[in-house]
């Protein structure tokens, strides 16, 4: 062992203690005996069990402290009870790493077990796999490092897994799907060494051309962001299955592990500003894993391509069906060029249509020509990045291997991805299915996850799939430091001494490049009629007491007052029935409305959310979320891919916004949050109204982290 990397010396163990070794079959200590005695490098390992001198022959040590060299790693296969213990000889000893398979939860124990036991580890320096956990398999190095019968031998392949779940670890290192892994960790409860640190080792094996990562929370954001920038500028697809997104689910994870899961969009912000696929179920996940572990087994993407799909249908309904499923998911399909639709039409039967995705199937004749032809001019026109033969690839009863002979020669003549798009999992002919992912044919098992999987496919590395935020700094470019440091200075400690009141909010939002209204604040009539003759008429007048955070719901707010005497009869009416406190605002021009605001996760920290404003909000309720900070073209790809991006484009003769302007202001804003986030439990501008002249914010309020309200 030349490795100086606390992880690495426990993932590349070369020395390993076997605590609470058993003759007993099917005992967990015999199990973990059993599998890291198959390790195909061959660790040296000492059985400890003060129960017994020997096992199978095997000496056996009574204690950590009586092995004849300090162990590289540590496998505790102990009650909770005894875990204390064991986690402390090992110190003592000098392991320099363990695996816990215990859940270290005792009914009735002293409260803070996993505390004290993360403590001891880290005070030693020792990497802990676990509690709770399945442990390791490190295939690219021939380490098995689990307690629980896995099959022997592994499979090898590009994929790096890490998983809180055992479940998911097992049933992954155990499917018949065509890929393989460099490391398998199923890393538990984390009471030590995080899920991040576990993918930063995998990607500094040479072998690793696909990260996979099934996370119920973030323990450790910043190391999970750096490691997510490290993959991306590897060129290293990440796929991302998350628990943690329903309300429901989130209290599920904090009763399982203790920790908390990442919000509903805080996932797909993190996803987004990374590159990363973020998938919804193990199905997708799988189909996914396939596709991409056969189509970058170089680990280089496929060969230059277009950006949409192309599938060949042996039936009308499935190729109608698929039509559907591809356009509620966002797959596109690739327009064809007219080269593409006459080689289709030479050879298609009379009456069938070239097009994609392509019906082919007519009398039947010559089938294996047919599907080997039209697979190949799809695979050939520029605009397709991948072609599919869309069939439910059932067992057929007469011999007909058409379809399989088809694909591999039509794989065997493009460097494109070919692959079969599959319906039914339970129909799959899996003896056919492995003929073909042994030739390099990814079988992805139904249509949805197929579908979904092929545009996690062509979307990698695309513009939009770009980092557009990263723990650095720097990332959005400072024109004077010294003046941006000042400013985050100045109204952090603004936030620090005193309650904001609303017109403060707006002078924030200008002091950070956001456009907003001019304000004034007032504490009685008089005040408030200067600050109308200041700012213009007509003006809208707000309470500004605080603790009043819906203004409008308790009537707090009245619009395009044009003149002293409306604002004098306003007045009067707001300071008898909410107080004397108001901002004083100019009027906006109307427009599309959009609400921009930051939330916190308990996980990931300060995110940037913006969706529909006004009225719509109640009927476009799609939403984006964001990691700060935003560049200006990473805020227009955010909302463009939102459904209220057309009420900015213009509508029903309603000119359009100034993209660009409100584009600036989102990546505004989010400089604002990375500075002051820290800060702030909540930031909302609402609304932000948007025109051709581009965007203003007509009202705010935020919510300091101390719990003061800062009323808008």
């Amino acid at each position: 062992m030349t490795s100086t990397d606390p992880l690495a010396v426990m993932l590349e163990a070369r020395s390993v203690a076997l605590v609470g070794a058993s003759p007993r079959a099917g005992s967990l200590g015999a199990r973990m005996t059993g599998e890291v005695a198959k390790s195909p490098a061959r660790p040296r390992t000492y059985l400890v069990n003060p129960r017994y001198g020997e096992i199978g022959g095997v000496p056996c040590h009574p204690g950590l402290a009586d092995l004849p060299e300090p162990v590289d790693l540590a496998l505790l296969a102990v009650p909770d009870a005894a875990l204390e213990d064991q986690v402390r000889a090992a110190a003592a000893a000098g392991a320099r790493s363990a695996v816990i398979f215990g859940s270290a939860f005792e009914p009735g124990a002293e409260p803070g077990l996993r505390d004290r036991i993360a403590a001891i580890a880290q005070a030693a320096g020792m990497p802990v796999c676990g509690a709770g956990c399945m442990g390791f398999v490190n295939v690219a190095r021939g380490l098995r490092a689990i307690g629980y019968t896995e099959p022997d031998p592994l499979p090898a392949g590009p994929v790096a897994l890490v998983t809180h779940s055992g479940s998911v670890f097992s049933a992954l290192l155990r499917t018949r799907r065509a890929f393989g892994f460099t490391v398998a960790v199923s890393s538990g409860q984390e009471l030590v060494t995080p899920a991040a640190a576990y993918a930063r080792y995998a990607l500094t094996l040479p072998e690793t051309k696909i990260l996979a990562l099934v996370l119920e929370t973030v323990r450790d954001a910043p190391a999970l962001r750096s490691m997510l920038a490290d993959a991306a500028a590897r060129d290293i697809p990440v796929v991302l299955l998350a628990a943690g997104t329903s309300a429901a689910a989130r209290s599920l994870v904090a009763a399982h592990s203790g920790a908390l899961a990442a919000g509903d969009g805080a996932w797909q912000a993190l996803a987004s500003a990374y590159g990363a696929h973020l998938v919804s179920d193990l199905a997708e996940l799988a189909d996914t894993l396939e596709l991409l572990s056969l189509t970058r087994r170089d680990g280089r993407p496929p060969a230059a391509r277009g950006h949409g799909i192309a599938t060949v249908h042996d039936s009308g309904f499935e190729r109608a069906h698929t039509a559907d499923l591809a356009a509620a998911l966002h797959v596109p399909f690739a327009p064809l060029a007219d080269f593409t639709r006459q080689r289709l039409a030479a050879v298609l039967d009379p009456g069938l249509e070239p097009g994609n995705p392509l019906d082919v199937w007519g009398t039947g004749r010559d089938a294996e020509s047919l599907f080997t032809e039209t697979l190949a001019a799809l695979a050939d026109d520029p605009g397709v990045g991948a072609v599919a033969l869309a069939v439910d690839l059932v067992p057929e009863y007469d011999g007909d291997d058409s379809y399989r002979e088809a694909l591999l020669t039509a794989a065997a003549k493009t460097p494109k991805p070919v692959c079969v798009l599959a319906s039914i999992p339970a129909a799959i002919d899996q003896q056919a299915a492995d003929r073909l992912r042994a030739a390099g044919i990814p079988v992805l098992e139904s249509t949805r996850t197929g579908l979904l999987a092929l545009r996690h496919l062509l979307g990698h590395g695309g513009p939009a799939q770009k980092p557009a935020a990263t723990p650095a700094p720097g990332v959005v470019p400072e024109k004077d430091a010294a003046a941006d440091a000042a400013r985050r200075d100045r109204w952090t400690a603004r936030l620090a001494a005193s309650v904001l009141t609303g017109a403060d909010l707006f002078d924030l939002l200008r002091d950070y490049g956001i456009p907003a209204v001019q304000a004034r604040a007032a504490a009685s009539a008089e005040a408030a009629l200067a600050a109308a003759e200041a700012v213009g008429y007509p003006v809208a007048l707000k309470t500004d007491q605080p603790g009043l955070a819906h203004k409008s719901d308790v009537g707090g707010v009245r619009l395009g007052i044009a003149s002293p005497a409306e604002l004098a009869a306003a007045y009067r009416d707001l300071s008898a029935r909410l107080g004397p406190l108001v901002t004083v605002t100019g009027m906006a021009s109307a427009g599309p409305e959009l609400i921009l605001g930051m939330a916190r996760d308990p996980a990931l920290g300060p995110l940037i959310v913006i969706g529909a404003g006004g009225i719509l909000a109640e009927y476009l309720s799609d939403r984006a979320v964001a990691l700060p900070p935003l560049t200006p073209a990473a805020a227009a790809d955010l909302i463009a891919g939102q459904r209220f991006a057309r009420l900015l484009a213009g509508f029903r003769g309603h000119p359009a916004a100034d993209l660009a302007a409100v584009a600036a202001a989102v990546a505004a804003f989010s400089v604002l949050v990375t500075d002051l986030g820290d800060h702030l439990e909540a930031f909302d501008i609402n609304p932000l109204i948007c025109g051709p002249a581009g965007p203003v914010a007509v009202d705010a309020l935020c919510l300091a982290a101390v719990g003061r309200p800062c009323p808008g």
